[in-house]
């Protein structure tokens, strides 16, 4: 029944309920037990007629239902629509308790021992052994399951387009799926397809529930959140069939001991034997582990080409350095941590728009770039961030892991070069002046502002073409997987 249908009804009922207590307080009659259970009977009346818990039902079963389904229908991912599903059943617990619990001062401490269950349904999908030719889907799923964390997000952004954004990452796996299954297996299409359908059935159920984070219910009626039980789930025939699937896979661990075993020879030789038994004190991890103890001499083979081995060394990293050069005009950030300054963060003034910037083998640290800058260069850095106003010239990326940048103002050209992992936010002034010069890179992408919706975008930058002789010369195009 609707709750609009149920509004007269309801007046009805506390016009009664206050009368009553009016004639109790009068005759001096204690309250008895009835309200009680008549609390709890509308306790559970609410929590069945919710709006919220209602969707998100019906996302489950328009959406994630399709797309565990894909995933049962495919032979090398037998286990992980179960997996999905406990997840998504595991949210809507979050959910529910979003309507029974008020705000706790802090949401995301709070909520962790709730979504523990689903950490660990994560993590059994990322240590899935399966096929190789599973990889992109593997990927494409780790990628998706970041939009489960909409539950713990302070806006901005906001929790619809938090989810929404996992599009471009998840979408860059599926097309690859989609470009290589494309005319023969229908099922692996089905899966991108519905993975892609469920994400942004998620976004519209939390733009049109959940606008500026996951709803609390503040009134009085609200409880504490240490006090929330957590309903158990309903027994279902399409549960118990998952699970007893999954039991029948059991016994493939115990054939694999019995294969192990027949590998022996017949003399009892295996794999493991002639290895040397290692002490205690010299495992590294143990805190019995002697630095000075003897290490254990290895053989090594030698080459057929008689040249000595070759090791490979790291050079040394130097102390962290953030001067400026009046020679060349140039500021030195060198070897920046997130130890080595206040908060993580690194902030460079520039004075003077003849002045550039050299960022060198940084590593987890955001660095600021005040003023308007004539150039930056980022060399050798890993899982930084830099943030900077303008620059007259280039932002130059080389050798670099894991990087954020993003232009305040205006950057007429970004070059980027053997770099594994790039994500350029651009601001509106550069939508129409910047461009993009890239070489021997992976996984690069450019977030924008949506000027109609205000919502950011985001696309990969291609790294795949197609080249074809047409008329005496070498022509290119970008290959259909980013269509």
């Amino acid at each position: 029944m609707a709750s609009k249908e149920l509004e007269p009804l309801q007046n009805l009922l506390e016009n009664i309920l206050s009368r009553l207590s009016a004639v109790e307080n009068k005759v001096g009659i204690e309250a008895s037990d009835i309200p009680t259970k008549t609390t709890s009977s509308a306790a559970i009346v609410e929590e069945e007629e919710n709006s919220s818990l209602v969707a998100y039902d019906k996302h489950v079963l328009d959406t994630v239902d399709k797309f565990a389904d894909a995933c049962d229908d495919l032979d090398g991912l037998t286990d992980i629509g179960s997996k999905i599903r406990l997840i998504w059943a595991e949210i809507r617990k979050v959910v529910t308790m979003g309507t029974k619990c008020k705000k706790p001062a802090n949401v995301q401490v709070d909520l962790l021992p709730f979504l523990k269950p689903a950490q660990d349904a994560i993590a059994f999908i990322r240590q899935a052994r399966l096929d190789r030719k599973y990889d992109w889907h593997i990927k494409a799923i780790m990628e998706m399951l970041v939009s489960i964390s909409w539950v713990m997000v302070n806006p901005p952004p906001a929790p619809a387009a938090f989810v929404k954004n996992t599009i471009g990452s998840s979408d860059y796996w599926s097309n690859k799926i989609r470009k290589e299954y494309k005319g023969k297996d229908t099922k692996h299409i089905v899966f991108a397809d519905t993975m892609k359908a469920m994400i942004l059935d998620l976004s519209a159920y939390c733009k049109e529930y959940h606008l500026s984070g996951l709803m609390w219910n503040n009134t009085a009626q609200g409880i504490r959140v240490e006090d929330f039980v957590a309903p158990q789930p309903q027994s279902s025939k399409a549960t118990d069939d998952k699970t007893n699937k999954t039991e029948a896979n059991e016994p493939a661990m115990v054939d694999l001991v019995n294969e192990l075993a027949k590998k022996k020879t017949s003399d009892g030789n295996s794999a493991a034997t002639g290895l040397r038994k290692v002490g205690r004190d010299q495992q590294t991890w143990r805190k019995e582990y002697k630095q000075d103890a003897t290490p254990a001499a290895v053989p090594v083979k030698a080459s057929s080409t008689g040249n000595a081995s070759k090791t490979t060394t790291t050079k040394p990293k130097g102390p962290p350095k953030c001067e400026y050069q009046n020679r060349g005009f140039k500021w030195l950030v060198e070897n920046q941590t997130k130890e080595s300054n206040p908060n993580g963060v690194c902030t460079v003034t520039i004075k003077d728009t003849k002045e550039q910037a050299y960022i060198y083998r940084c590593e987890n640290a955001t660095i600021i770039l005040k003023g308007k800058i004539k150039g930056l260069v980022l060399d050798s850095c890993t899982n930084c961030s830099v943030v900077f106003d303008s620059a007259i010239s280039s932002c130059e990326v080389v050798n670099c892991k894991k990087v954020q940048i993003q232009t305040l103002g205006i950057c007429p050209s970004f070059a980027i070069d053997k770099t594994d992992g790039c994500m350029v936010y651009l601001s509106k002034e550069s939508l129409s002046v910047s461009s993009f010069v890239t070489s021997k890179s992976i996984e690069m992408n450019v977030s924008w502002p949506d000027e109609a919706t205000g919502d950011q975008k985001e696309a990969p930058i291609p790294e795949q073409f197609v080249h074809k002789f047409v008329g005496g010369s070498i022509s290119s195009e970008v290959s259909d997987l980013y269509h």
